[in-house]
């Protein structure tokens, strides 16, 4: 089987890294208050690449777009960015320092922005944010139902050629109850994609579940805070 790469992702709200449950800003844990102290310590841990979400940005209520910036600066490893990628301008700053950016809202709502962006930069430097509740996929900070089912949608961005997709289940999210296995199962039998799975893992074996449904990544978030699962321990199964 394929290695999976295990990607911590450090979610920033005021500066500070946080965690939601569910996407609600009224349902926040703060963790710390330097992100660029958090990235260096996931990177010594043996992470692959870090999954950067700027959460004032995605609830339109602020920008941590320089302290993104500050952490790509500090780090060697990869890292991916999310939350609030909304304007032509905002995707091409990140992707100036950035190896990918995650686009929900806007892959969905402006497909020729999209596809300048894609033209620029090229196709395999966007991942499409496929964030699913109740099987639908949800944008624009999970308030919008597209009504657009998960595997249709993914069809038609693997149609447009685009292959790297992250599926999030907004009901498992920060909550630790598990991975949504039956939406990565048949998000992975889509031909043509690589999965990044997330949401809901808590623990060891909840790993070693997303893997067998045939993810090529894995982002770990309040079970790695919480201190319930290690880098070095998904590593060494991942």
């Amino acid at each position: 089987m394929q290695k999976v790469k295990v990607i911590p992702a450090i979610d920033i709200m005021g500066s500070n890294v946080v965690r939601l449950v569910q996407g609600n800003p009224k349902n926040k844990t703060v963790y710390s208050s330097n992100p660029v102290e958090t990235a260096k310590k996931w990177e010594k841990a043996g992470a692959d690449m870090l999954h950067l979400v700027d959460l004032d940005a995605t609830l339109g209520i602020g920008s941590n777009f320089q302290m993104i910036k500050n952490i790509a600066e500090n780090v060697s490893i990869p890292i991916e960015v999310a939350g609030g990628l909304r304007t032509q301008e905002t995707i091409e700053n990140v992707l100036h320092f950035a190896s990918k950016a995650v686009l929900g809202t806007i892959a969905f709502k402006n497909k020729e922005i999209l596809q300048k962006i894609s033209e620029k930069f090229g196709k395999d430097r966007i991942i499409i944010s496929a964030d699913q509740l109740n099987g639908k996929i949800v944008i624009d900070g999970w308030k919008e139902n597209t009504g657009i089912e998960l595997i249709q949608g993914l069809e038609s961005f693997v149609r447009l050629g685009y292959s790297e997709f992250l599926i999030t289940s907004v009901e498992r999210d920060g909550t630790l109850q598990g991975p949504d296995l039956d939406s990565l199962r048949k998000a992975c039998s889509v031909q043509n994609t690589r999965i990044i799975a997330s949401g809901g893992i808590s623990s060891l074996q909840d790993t070693i579940s997303v893997k067998k449904c045939g993810v090529s990544s894995v982002i770990l978030g309040k079970a790695l805070y919480d201190g319930k699962i290690s880098i070095e321990k998904v590593k060494t199964i991942a």
